[in-house]
């Protein structure tokens, strides 16, 4: 997507706050194209509009809620900057899915998301999809030809069949997410956590309807890593893995997997402490998904 709005010699203003392979990506691989990467704190908008104007990028690009902090992009206002610098506006809305933001609908020029993630659902396919106009489309086919991004037949009809259950499932991922962070909220054992309806400030005017996603994230207070590691050890319903938007509840650290690839300096400046877990919601019944959390608590630091 960003190969086909952003040419040799082009600069790309991207948020800070992102996915740590989209992020060494943008460092590197496009680098290397001739194609030059600004990261801006994305939710400090009055900085976007003066960066944007002063770099004209070629693309603005931004997740609709960040990964891992669960940070909510102000999708109308970026999108608006953009179109008045002329840049192509590439929205990731993997960690919301279709069901809760439309970033289209909001302005974005193209929609990224991963289909391994909500919309396959069940943790058995890689994939991704770009939706966009019709102009951009085009040179995206021809992109995909040429580079081979290109899914296999039964990848597809696995996305295809989560498309069936994807409402379904992202409701009650977000019901669950929500029930969890609130209930982290309260507990002592945890520092911070990091979801629409209980971090501080405004949310951006950007989902369709009350469900806020089915991640979050929280900090474990004073916890070095190890035990971090105690608690996912512990764990006995929820699951250590890599992923997100399974029928499980899935548990990440992502100073040493999604953000690994960072400087530790970076993941600081980033906001990506020691202490953080990010938390994707499946739809098993929440008191089960609590009870798990909570013994894994008293685990970690006993």
């Amino acid at each position: 997507a960003i190969l086909c709005a952003a040419t040799s010699g082009a600069r790309i203003l991207a948020s800070q706050d992102l996915y740590g392979a989209t992020h060494a990506l943008l460092r590197s691989m496009v680098f290397q194209n001739g194609i030059e990467t600004t990261f801006v704190d994305i939710h400090d908008v009055d900085k976007v509009r003066s960066l944007a104007s002063e770099i004209e990028p070629a693309v603005i690009f931004a997740e609709t809620i960040s990964n891992p902090l669960i940070r909510v992009t102000d999708i109308p206002a970026i999108t608006s900057i953009a179109r008045d610098v002329g840049a192509v506006s590439i929205i990731d809305n993997t960690f919301a899915s279709p069901v809760i933001v439309q970033p289209a609908t909001l302005g974005a020029d193209i929609v990224v998301h991963s289909t391994t993630k909500f919309i396959g659902g069940h943790g058995d396919t890689t994939g991704g999809v770009i939706a966009t106009s019709a102009a951009h489309a085009s040179v995206l086919r021809e992109q995909a030809k040429l580079l081979g991004a290109l899914a296999g037949p039964f990848d597809a009809w696995l996305a295809l069949r989560g498309l069936k259950t994807m409402h379904l499932r992202v409701r009650q991922q977000s019901d669950n997410a929500r029930a969890v962070a609130e209930w982290l909220n309260d507990d002592p054992r945890i520092e911070r956590v990091h979801y629409p309806c209980v971090s501080p400030g405004p949310t951006p005017p950007v989902f369709t309807g009350d469900g806020r996603g089915g991640l979050l994230s929280f900090e474990i207070a004073s916890a070095s890593r190890a035990e971090v590691f105690r608690f996912q050890d512990a764990l006995q319903l929820c699951i250590p893995a890599t992923t997100l938007g399974d029928v499980y509840s899935l548990v990440l650290y992502p100073a040493i997997s999604s953000h690994r690839a960072l400087t530790p300096e970076e993941r600081e400046a980033i906001g990506i402490r020691d202490n953080l877990v990010r938390f994707s919601a499946g739809i098993e019944d929440v008191e089960d998904i609590r009870a798990d959390l909570d013994q894994a608590l008293a685990a970690a630091i006993s």
